[in-house]
């Protein structure tokens, strides 16, 4: 389940998302119905009643009910009903509390300032992304030299009027004439592929339809692409349809999509999911597969078709799904690899395919004492060297080998924070690269991988003084003694006297680490007065494969163990007070934020719960789920239940408990997480809410999994729940 940011860079690019998708149930066209309530703030609500239905399912032995299950039909009359009115009610408290507009002025002023995506090269063009300030989605530009000027490439503004087509990635052929790129219809992960001849500026007849998660890759000469796709879903279950059935397959430009050639898929394994990669001289495709998405379980398979020889047998490198391996690129007849195995912290491997076995592998760089990340490309193979980011204390640190192993240098950062980027070929001598941390927005970076000299190449002008601010770093012990890390950001002069609002993060999952970003809303947060924190609990990947896989399966009370302690010690320490802390998180984080508000409804003052996971007995059934028992366990496994059932939110709700503010978060084109989840998570605890706060469910239309597409979207989302979390925990009224 591979977290993705609301801010699209161009670094974030080469991942995928979304296809042609009909809107089986979107908000934009439900009748919203009045709800005969007082809305007021501070008003004990009426909520919209929710129908228990007689389902019980028997799982061992165990019978567990499952009132809600009617809320799984996403397109019934009885589901839109619940839904609109649902909407209503939020709506209608969310414009009652004062301050909301001030707040949302605030984060669009704070949005407000031109910012850039990484650049990369293609041929003799380089490309990069450019946002003015409110611009929906950011501009693609194109030039021939750094000095030289840009000029509009794509603009993904112009796809649609009401910026519901999103353009969430792209790709270059090697010569850097024809442009892939990718199209969402609302945030959906379906992705559609289309293709643009840079030269003329216009778009070519062929589409790829039924993607997600990985973007197509270009034959050496630009002729064709090979890409992985689904089978189209059953019409009206584009939300809820299985990951089944992906394949790879070729498609050679200017000819029909169905005459594609499927080139590898095991029908005998219709999880399986593969992503391509070509190695720079084009001879190699190297398929990375997954059981379900690849990266999510930690343990994938390669395999390496030899293009010479068109039609020869794909030639197995690693079978059997016992490590990780992240394709880091290829240089003089060699495979390198990012790789778990033997080295939890990760270690680079290099490999002949012509010698694909164990025996004949090259340890290139062993294991240190840093983690390298492998849910994402750390490490690149640039100018004939290896560039790998690390992860110091949930810190990024840069480091430059050469293919012999042996060091090159270190690329020194402006300070403790979050560098990304550094991609490139074989035969470039720069590259570029962003650096960011939470107060700081990303300056961008030209690297001379010959003098070892960084330049800013575009640096951002904010409407705030970051030296108004500060961030550190604490340590604090979890519920078994482990040490924790924690990130915390607040305007300089704040004291821990008790008083002060707490919006508390985290993920903890799939060996995802959460690093140092930069929003502007969170410089909002902390000019409305708030302390922002991460915590980077275990299940991520700060520490490494070990990090994760300690808090998974039957372990993962682990997780949230750790955020538990971190609440706890923010109190501990005065930073502020059970009335004045709020927990956020999303997506796995959602689960998260859905397991702690049921364990501890009494730490909390507020909690916001975005598309999470929250029914854990059904999760596999739907979208991308059943690629995520690798960190949750199975359902149907007697022991994985055990252990889901003790803390799946959906069945942890007690009626009669007092909760804290909550607002439940979904998109109503989310694939990932079906809206089902925060459904009936919502409906569970507005039954059982005993107490005056209010619970409240939040359907964000023409979104999805990351939240809506566009600026627009985001300001307005962060607005609604800033606004929630001031009324929520008392906070002084913002002006």
């Amino acid at each position: 389940m591979r977290e993705e940011s609301k801010a699209q860079t161009m670094s974030q690019s080469k991942a995928t998302i979304h296809g042609s998708v009909a809107r089986p149930w979107s908000l934009v066209t439900l009748t919203s119905l009045a709800c005969s309530v007082c809305l007021a703030a501070g008003a004990r609500l009426t909520y919209p009643p929710a129908a228990r239905g007689p389902v019980v399912d028997r799982y061992f032995g165990i019978s567990v009910p499952d009132p809600y299950r009617w809320l799984e039909d996403l397109d019934s009359a009885a589901t839109r009903s619940w839904v609109a009115a649902q909407k209503s009610l939020t709506d209608s408290y969310l414009s009652s509390l004062s301050g909301r507009s001030v707040i949302a002025a605030g984060i669009s002023r704070l949005s407000n300032f031109e910012r850039f995506g990484v650049p990369f090269r293609e041929g003799s063009r380089y490309l990069y992304t450019r946002n003015t300030g409110l611009q929906d989605q950011s501009v693609l530009y194109s030039m021939q030299s750094l000095s030289g000027g840009p000029s509009v490439a794509l603009d993904p503004n112009s796809l649609s009027r009401d910026g519901s087509l999103a353009v969430v990635g792209y790709r270059v052929s090697h010569d850097g004439g024809t442009l892939a790129y990718g199209v969402s219809v609302s945030g959906s992960d379906w992705t559609q592929w289309r293709f643009r001849d840079l030269a003329s500026g216009k778009d070519l007849p062929e589409i790829l339809r039924y993607t997600k998660y990985y973007p197509p890759v270009f034959t050496r000469d630009g002729k064709g692409v090979y890409y992985s796709a689904f089978p189209a879903p059953p019409a009206g279950k584009e939300l809820s349809a299985q990951d089944s059935g992906n394949a790879l397959y070729f498609h050679k430009l200017g000819t029909p999509v169905t005459a594609d050639r499927r080139m590898f898929a095991d029908n005998a394994h219709p999880d399986w999911q593969y992503e391509p990669h070509l190695s720079s001289e084009g001879r190699w495709l190297v398929v990375e597969v997954g059981q379900g998405e690849v990266g999510d379980t930690g343990h994938e398979d390669v395999y390496v078709f030899d293009l010479d020889h068109p039609g020869a047998t794909p030639i197995p490198i690693v079978k059997g799904f016992e490590s990780s391996y992240v394709y880091a690129g290829t240089d003089r007849g060699r495979v390198y690899f990012l790789t778990t195995l033997g080295a939890p912290l990760g270690r680079v491997i290099a490999v002949d395919p012509r010698q694909a076995s164990q025996d004949h592998w090259v340890s290139v760089l062993p294991q240190t004492k840093d983690a390298i990340p492998v849910t994402e490309p750390s490490v690149s193979l640039v100018d004939h060297q290896l560039i790998v980011r690390s992860l110091h204390d949930a810190h990024s640190r840069v480091v430059i080998y050469g293919l012999d192993g042996k060091l090159r240098r270190e690329v020194q950062l402006p300070g403790p924070g979050t560098a990304e980027g550094f991609e490139g070929e074989p035969d470039q001598k720069e590259t570029f690269y962003t650096f960011t941390d939470l107060i700081t927005p990303p300056t961008v970076y030209r690297y001379d991988l010959e003098s070892g000299v960084a330049t800013v190449f575009r640096s951002p002008k904010v409407a705030f003084d970051p030296r108004a601010f500060e961030e550190h770093q604490v340590f604090y012990q979890s519920k078994d003694g482990t040490r924790i890390p924690m990130l915390l950001a607040y305007r300089k002069g704040i004291k821990p006297d008790g008083r002060n609002a707490v919006l508390l993060y985290g993920y903890g999952g799939f060996g995802i680490p959460v690093l140092p970003s930069f929003r502007a809303a969170h410089i909002e947060w902390l000019e409305m007065g708030g302390i922002y924190a991460v915590a980077n609990i275990r299940g991520g990947g700060e520490y490494g494969d070990q990090w994760h896989r300690q808090a998974i399966r039957g372990h993962k009370q682990l997780v949230f163990d750790d955020f538990i302690a971190a609440g706890e010690w923010l109190i501990s320490q005065h930073y502020t007070s059970r009335e004045k802390l709020a927990i956020l998180g999303a997506s796995n984080g959602g689960l998260l934020i859905g397991a702690c508000l049921t364990q501890r409804p009494d730490l909390w003052g507020a909690a916001i719960a975005e598309v999470g996971v929250m029914d854990m007995l059904r999760f596999d059934r739907f979208g991308q789920g059943a690629g995520w028992t690798g960190d949750y366990g199975s359902p149907h496994d007697p022991e994985d239940f055990k252990a889901l059932i003790r803390y799946s939110p959906v069945h942890n709700v007690h009626a009669g408990t007092r909760y804290p503010a909550t607002l439940v978060v979904t998109g109503d084109h989310d694939t990932r997480v079906m809206p089902m989840h925060s459904f009936k998570f919502a409906a569970a605890l507005q039954t059982a809410q005993a107490g005056p706060a209010p619970v409240l469910l939040y359907i964000e239309s023409s979104s999805g999994h990351g939240g809506g597409p566009t600026v627009r979207q985001e300001v307005n989302q962060t607005a609604d729940i800033y606004a929630f979390l001031s009324n929520s925990l008392g906070m002084s009224a913002p002006h």
